[in-house]
């Protein structure tokens, strides 16, 4: 029996085709995984380039490829769907939808494994760089999807991070703008339920507003709670 099977039989919730997973993972202690840019940037081509039914080594090789081979190898099914993510300098999150069998564990070893070998080979270090092996969780209603995916895409305010910080990215320009990134796909999933893009961004205005509020009084609660 395949690795990738053995843990897909230790997971509470098997994936399955057609059916939405949020996945998430941070760095090993709470580190950054980012240094700087050209980190940041290669992340997101190894979520490109490794969303692909077949293996193409390693990045770097994969770039020698003839323009004709890669056009051809660009026609293989991709092995996830990713609905909506954000990255931020310590952790990420990700809505996925497997469109092969063990689509989502394929992806996130290529990820991980890709990201991390090229992470340590330029900062001449060795061992993990995430925690442990990625997080999921089965979306197993309308609500959460969409609520999920306001968090996902306003992650950045929920965590009091800067829109211009240089190490900090989602799909909510994809999910409120006629942007020019494509990365997203089945984003209908969830805008198909609102008028217009318009109509989707004063939704999750509105929802991540409450959760900050309700960190801020929890926060002020456990303070409270410490001083008496």
């Amino acid at each position: 029996m395949s690795k990738s099977k053995n843990k897909n039989k230790m997971r509470k919730v098997p994936f399955r085709k057609g059916e939405f997973y949020h996945v998430f993972n941070r760095g090993v202690d709470k580190r950054n995984i980012f240094s700087d840019q050209n980190d940041f940037q290669r992340f997101f081509q190894s979520m490109l380039e490794f969303n692909v039914d077949y293996s193409i080594g390693s990045i770097y090789w994969n770039s020698f490829k003839t323009s004709k081979l890669r056009h051809q190898m660009s026609k293989s099914s991709s092995l996830v769907n990713v609905v909506c993510y954000c990255v931020n300098p310590n952790h990420y999150h990700f809505i996925l939808e497997p469109s092969v069998d063990e689509g989502i564990e394929k992806f996130m070893q290529k990820l991980g494994n890709g990201y991390t070998k090229y992470f340590n080979h330029k900062h001449k270090r060795s061992g993990v760089l995430f925690q442990g092996v990625f997080k999921s969780v089965h979306i197993d209603s309308n609500e959460y999807l969409l609520h999920l995916s306001v968090y996902i895409n306003l992650n950045n305010l929920v965590h009091k991070i800067s829109l211009r910080h240089e190490m900090s990215k989602s799909s909510w320009e994809e999910y409120t703008r006629d942007s020019e990134v494509k990365f997203c796909k089945n984003k209908e999933m969830i805008l198909g339920q609102f008028r217009n893009k318009k109509e989707y961004k004063q939704f999750a205005e509105k929802f991540v507003k409450g959760i900050i509020e309700k960190k801020e009084m929890l926060k002020n609660m456990d303070s409270y709670l410490l001083e008496n």
